[in-house]
């Protein structure tokens, strides 16, 4: 089993995603021995943001078509797009910024979403094609959203890493949360200690929906 382990946090030791994480991937090799780990500090070594001169592998282009500088961004795709799909669990560590997710872990997702490789288009349709994939979402959060319908409508972190990844196929996602981090020392600890529950439950897989009867 290959695991891909991400961190995008800018927070370095100071980051409870990160922190979160680490213990994720920890408890989940002693679930399942043998597993393998890659890992991807996108705050370390950030993808360049999405621009013209990485549209040539999207465009399907020849790489004698190519610029020098598509060929170079061509090269970065190939390398992030290659881990992704190589990798059967893919733990993410997500912090809420500015209602949204870091940019540099936006940037590592333009690079997968590429026609014929992470999806495809159809009569009827996108279709995924990273299907079978477990993806586990750790978010880390310095207020309080999942409680409150106002909450739920301004957080883009979660509700898109849900969408994106879907979009590829995969609907096994998971969520390891710690929110309300900067509300003072109390919440923090409570907001770890959710985390630590979170952990133990996405390593039980969900279970299919019961037929219902006819």
């Amino acid at each position: 089993m290959q695991l891909l382990h991400i961190d995008s946090s800018v927070l370095g030791d100071a980051s409870i995603t990160r922190q979160l994480t680490a213990s994720t991937v920890q408890a989940w090799r002693a679930a399942h021995p043998g597993t393998q780990v890659q890992y991807l500090d996108l705050a370390a070594e950030a993808p360049a943001h999405f621009g013209a001169d990485a549209l040539g592998f999207k465009l399907g282009l020849a790489d004698a078509a190519l610029t020098e500088a598509q060929q170079r961004e061509n090269a970065v795709t190939e390398r992030y797009l290659e881990q992704f799909l190589a990798s059967d669990v893919i733990v993410v560590g997500a912090p809420l910024y500015n209602f949204s997710i870091p940019s540099q872990l936006k940037a590592w997702i333009d690079r997968l979403a590429v026609p014929g490789r992470a999806f495809r288009y159809t009569a009827n349709g996108p279709e995924g094609l990273a299907a079978g994939k477990t993806v586990i979402v750790v978010s880390g959060r310095g207020g309080v959203y999942s409680t409150s319908e106002q909450g739920r409508a301004l957080e883009h972190q979660e509700s898109y890493l849900q969408t994106v990844f879907g979009f590829f196929g995969i609907t096994d996602v998971r969520f390891v949360r710690a929110e309300g981090v900067a509300m003072g020392p109390q919440a923090r600890e409570t907001a770890l200690r959710q985390g630590a529950a979170d952990i133990a439950a996405a390593l039980v897989a969900p279970q299919p929906a019961e037929a219902q009867p006819a």
